[in-house]
């Protein structure tokens, strides 16, 4: 009967998939849970704030001034048509502030710095460190994944806002300085455009959700891989795979509250 292999082998994914969603919900509740541990020794939390945000700088600065650049001339070809070249300033803003600077940015720190935990932690896992501090009655939640969980969540914002700088940089460099466009024009209908309530604190609550959510993904997959090479590599792909789409999920979702408050 090929049907009933078929539906008992949809059966077992979606039961497979139930198991590990309710095994990642008891992760983040643990991982909360033993917080406080982490803020009581900072350091811990210092020490992967560099790993997660300063050492991903380079490619978000480097991703965002030429997102920016690439913003400022498609938009300034596109706005010619309509006689608005003055609003070029306000357009590389919002799209920056709003979207891409948070989306492009999540897609980057998940592509960097979720998979660099991920292998870090499930070779950890794989090499017995976790097992020989949990014989030693070190909790490995509050000393390995509690300190990178919260350096995820507050780099996230920053390097979002980083990329978002540097992109409106590109966007300056290309319309007022190669093509230009007005400086005061630019800058003045940016200011005007801008609010930051509606456009700014939006940016900052989705990359906030983004950093949350790709933070504990990288950190579950590497605490659950098998104890394997293969396992590890498969873990560290699933990590950017499942990140990657449930940031342009959470993306339409978010965008859909936020629109139908305002």
């Amino acid at each position: 009967m090929p049907y009933a292999h078929a539906i008992r082998a949809i059966g077992h994914r979606v039961i497979d998939a139930v198991w590990r969603l309710g095994k990642a919900a008891r992760f983040f509740f643990f991982t909360l849970k033993y917080s406080s541990n982490s803020f009581r020794r900072f350091h811990l939390i210092v020490k992967e704030l560099f790993s997660t945000g300063v050492l991903s700088l380079i490619i978000i600065i480097v991703a965002g001034l030429f997102v920016g650049m690439v913003l400022g001339l498609q938009g300034y070809e596109t706005l010619k048509r309509y006689g608005s070249e003055s609003a070029l300033g306000s357009m590389v803003a919002l799209s920056l502030v709003r979207e891409l600077g948070p989306v492009m940015a999540a897609l980057l720190f998940a592509s960097r710095a979720g998979s660099a935990m991920t292998a870090e932690i499930g070779l950890m896992k794989a090499t017995e460190q976790i097992s020989a501090m949990e014989m030693m009655a070190v909790n490995p939640i509050a000393r390995i994944v509690a300190p990178r969980f919260w350096a995820g969540v507050i780099s996230m914002p920053l390097l979002a806002a980083m990329f978002s700088a540097a992109g409106i940089f590109g966007g300056y460099f290309v319309g007022v300085v190669q093509i230009g466009v007005d400086e005061g024009s630019f800058w003045s209908q940016m200011q005007a455009a801008v609010d930051f309530r509606d456009d700014i604190m939006n940016g900052v609550i989705k990359s906030i959700v983004f950093g949350t959510v790709v933070t504990i993904i990288a950190l579950f997959e590497g605490y659950d891989a098998p104890p394997t090479a293969e396992g590890v590599s498969g873990a560290t792909t699933r990590t950017v795979v499942t990140s990657s789409l449930a940031i342009l999920m959470l993306d339409f979702v978010l965008t859909s509250i936020m629109f139908k408050g305002n």
